[in-house]
């Protein structure tokens, strides 16, 4: 069930996305921008990375305080609760209070479940439902749900509990595969799910944006046989309107950082 919205609202949306030197990756954080706004007309939603990429999310909440606003709600726009989500979007607050910020801050959990048993949202698993119909996968007898990767054991058991339930919603194997820093790859899962009878196997990107993870994993996954890849959520309208949840969430269940 959805919290009923409060009345203070979430003040500014701050996305925080990882950042990328892939220009791709920026025009799609910028396009969730967009959608995020479309779908709550008058909120004002800013996009940051923590990497890569300006402005940073330190700069950002600044310039909201300096233009008077008295608080903000930071949504990192991460599928894991890893390194990124528990010491950098953290850290990044601590910083910009260290240089002066005064507002009051809220962050968000991350747009995965943050730990097993915690169930993926229904709208995680419809964006990439959408986006795996996208890619005509509607004949698929078998799914990998292909992530970045990280050496971090109990993320990687969010993921598979990604995989899991969307297998279970679209009714066929769901195996999880990473393009980084873990095993299998997006084309050792296509072979795994093939060798266990499958023959259409497509590849669901829990990736936000393209990038050289998200190329890594198509080329793998397409090399092993899989029939089609879809495309990463980007600004799939199931994915604006989680970041909303989320940020609506935070008034409910995180106190300001102060």
């Amino acid at each position: 069930m959805r919290p009923a919205r409060m009345s203070a609202g979430p003040g500014p949306v701050v996305l925080v996305a990882h950042g990328s030197r892939d220009p791709r990756a920026a025009v799609a954080t910028r396009a969730l921008v967009r959608a995020v706004g479309a779908a709550r007309p008058g909120l004002l939603v800013r996009a940051s990375y923590l990497d890569h990429s300006t402005p940073r999310p330190g700069a950002v909440l600044h310039e909201l305080a300096a233009a008077g606003h008295q608080r903000a709600t930071v949504v990192p726009l991460l599928f894991t609760a890893a390194y990124h989500g528990r010491v950098d979007v953290p850290g990044a607050i601590t910083a910009a209070r260290a240089e002066g910020l005064q507002m009051a801050v809220r962050v968000t959990d991350v747009l995965g479940p943050v730990a097993v048993p915690d169930p993926p949202d229904e709208l995680l698993l419809a964006a990439l439902g959408r986006r795996l119909a996208e890619s005509g996968a509607g004949a698929a007898d078998g799914v990998v749900l292909a992530s970045a990767g990280t050496r971090d054991e109990s993320a990687r058991r969010t993921v598979e509990a990604v995989a899991d339930a969307l297998g279970e919603l679209l009714g066929v194997p769901c195996l999880a595969a990473y393009a980084s820093a873990a095993q299998p790859s997006a084309g050792a899962a296509v072979r795994r799910l093939r060798a266990g009878g499958a023959r259409r196997v497509a590849v669901a990107g829990y990736f936000l944006a393209p990038g050289w993870l998200y190329d890594a994993a198509v080329s793998s996954a397409r090399d092993a046989g899989a029939v089609t890849v879809a495309a990463p959520l980007t600004d799939a309208p199931e994915l604006a309107r989680l970041v909303l949840y989320r940020a609506e969430s935070a008034i409910l269940t995180h106190s300001d950082h102060c």
